[in-house]
């Protein structure tokens, strides 16, 4: 066994002289171990959250997003469609033709992003699963119905059950400016609101759906779209990859993931689990100061043992050692111990919904999600940050 291990074991496991320091030494430990525990579970939480706002996002966003490569709509061939018909891995595609529009409703006006889908989009996507109030529908009978975002309902009075009809306008596409009638240079539609929808606060602001033929009359584009969204019938990411690596459409078009087709979102999702690491980082750094002093007094009452190692043909280096790898033992023994604690309230939540979350959500307990990868990297955090501070402490001379 390693010399200086096995001394800085028997420092840390033996009974010391002085009492003060096996406080001092346990509060460190459980610190490190509650600082781990606590950035295990607050990023599982937050795990479990993005888990939500992901799977509502692949209720409304495709898999994979057609778009042109240059200008903002196209003119599909019937080739592009047959591609994606011999396709194996697609199991369906919708047409769809997006653009920001401004509205009416009663006494109230807006600008929104209108998005034009056909019917497949109304069978194949998960937007039921979204619908809050009304029943998802793009015709009753043979009238049009639109689906609004739950916010931009709620800031305009809008009501599915109010008889009242949605104006949208859109500029003529013919540029021509009446100065006389300014209203007659837009393209006008009336829509009934059939439906509520809820994806996240941000696109629920603005956010309207509507048949596609309704779209493509208000935009007088009869032939062009925006995009083609097309779902798998494996959707995992590395299926995704594989399609737009492989797609022959790949060249002449645009193959987004969802990702790309929320590059903003997520990025913000990312710095946001960044963000919260490095707080709670922050924090068990505080508490491993802790350690400094610790062993500050450690070396202190062991001087006399340093003074016989030395004696004894020990050199500088050993003793330091000594005392650095007592310093990280008091962190290691923490951090085990907030690992298990972490992991196994981080379980017990996912299994039994322990937690309840306060008011009226989507969910009615804390979501959690574990993953391997963040209580790997909150262990290697814990552990370097109390190696980090035992290096100074350790070496420091105290004659």
């Amino acid at each position: 066994m390693n010399t200086a291990f096995y001394i800085a074991k028997r420092y840390l496991f033996a009974k010391k002289s002085h009492n003060v320091i096996n406080v001092i030494s346990a509060i460190c430990s459980i610190g490190m171990g509650v600082g781990t525990a606590a950035l295990i579970l607050i990023l599982s939480v937050y795990n479990g959250f993005e888990g939500i706002i992901k799977d509502n996002l692949s209720d409304i966003d495709p898999d994979i997003l057609v778009t042109c490569r240059e200008g903002k709509r196209f003119s599909p061939s019937q080739d592009v469609f047959s591609v994606l018909e011999q396709d194996d891995a697609v199991e369906s595609f919708c047409c769809v033709l997006e653009d920001n529009i401004f509205f009416t409703y009663a006494d109230r006006q807006g600008i929104a992003k209108a998005r034009g889908v056909d019917y497949g989009y109304e069978e194949q996507s998960g937007i039921r699963n979204l619908t809050v109030e009304g029943e998802f529908s793009l015709y009753k009978g043979d009238v049009p119905q639109a689906s609004i975002g739950a916010t931009l309902a709620y800031n305009n009075g809008i009501h599915v059950k109010f008889l009242d009809l949605m104006d949208l306008y859109y500029p003529d596409s013919s540029g021509e400016i009446s100065l006389i009638n300014p209203e007659a240079s837009l393209n006008h539609s009336r829509i009934r609101p059939g439906s509520l929808i809820s994806v996240t606060s941000t696109i629920d602001a603005g956010m309207i759906i509507v048949p596609l033929a309704t779209m493509q009359e208000l935009t007088g584009s009869y032939d062009e779209l925006t995009g083609i969204e097309v779902r798998l019938k494996d959707g995992s990411e590395a299926s995704v990859r594989k399609f737009i690596k492989s797609s022959p459409l790949n060249g002449e078009f645009i193959l987004k993931d969802r990702f790309s087709q929320n590059p903003s979102l997520f990025r913000m999702m990312e710095f946001e689990k960044l963000a919260i690491m490095m707080i709670l980082l922050f924090v068990v750094v505080i508490v491993a100061f802790n350690v400094f002093g610790s062993l500050s007094m450690l070396i202190m009452e062991k001087k006399d043992d340093s003074d016989t190692l030395r004696a004894m043909g020990a050199d500088e280096r050993m003793i330091r050692r000594i005392f650095i790898i007592e310093g990280w033992l008091v962190t290691l023994v923490g951090m085990f111990g907030g690992l298990v604690a972490g992991v196994a309230l981080a379980g017990l939540q996912q299994a039994t919904g322990l937690v309840k979350m306060p008011g009226s959500y989507i969910v009615s307990a804390y979501p959690v999600a574990l993953q391997w990868m963040d209580v790997l990297a909150s262990c290697v955090a814990v552990a370097l940050t109390g190696l980090l501070i035992a290096l100074p402490a350790a070496s420091a001379r105290r004659d």
